[in-house]
């Protein structure tokens, strides 16, 4: 595959450990620095007590941060299966939003990497609460 973040996002979604749904996702982001990280879902026996594929890959993006432009999600493909499109629940969707910019891309991509969706973070969550309604309070 000639695209580093849609092969990622398949490789985690292969991984992904989902035997309560059998619904398999990965994700794999791109920070500002040009760094990779992927996440893949991890189910639980108390369901719905897993996490997402997206958060995954944000708390390895956090790990690994060695400054602020690797804390800064430049683009995020989600690869999942279905007839529709694997969006970000809403959690994942605030997630994307503490560490991406309106203009993040995200692209939606399905078991064998096929484009299904591609929109920026501001055309998914519009209004959006994030870090910067903090900013100067005390």
């Amino acid at each position: 595959m000639s695209d580093p973040l849609v092969a990622a996002a398949l490789a985690a979604r292969a991984r992904a450990y989902a035997p309560y749904s059998r619904f398999a996702v990965g994700a794999a982001l791109r920070c500002e620095d040009g760094s990779l990280h992927a996440g893949c879902n991890v189910e639980n026996a108390a369901y719905p007590e897993g996490s997402c594929a997206e958060a995954g890959a944000i708390a390895a993006m956090v790990l690994a941060a060695a400054g602020p432009s690797g804390r800064r999600i430049a683009e995020l493909v989600v690869a999942g299966g279905g007839a529709a499109p694997c969006t970000p629940c809403g959690g994942c969707r605030q997630k994307i939003r503490e560490f991406g910019r309106p203009d993040t891309l995200l692209r939606i991509v399905d078991e064998r990497g096929a484009e299904r969706l591609r929109l920026t973070l501001a055309e998914l969550l519009p209004h959006s609460f994030g870090p910067d309604n903090l900013a100067g309070l005390s």
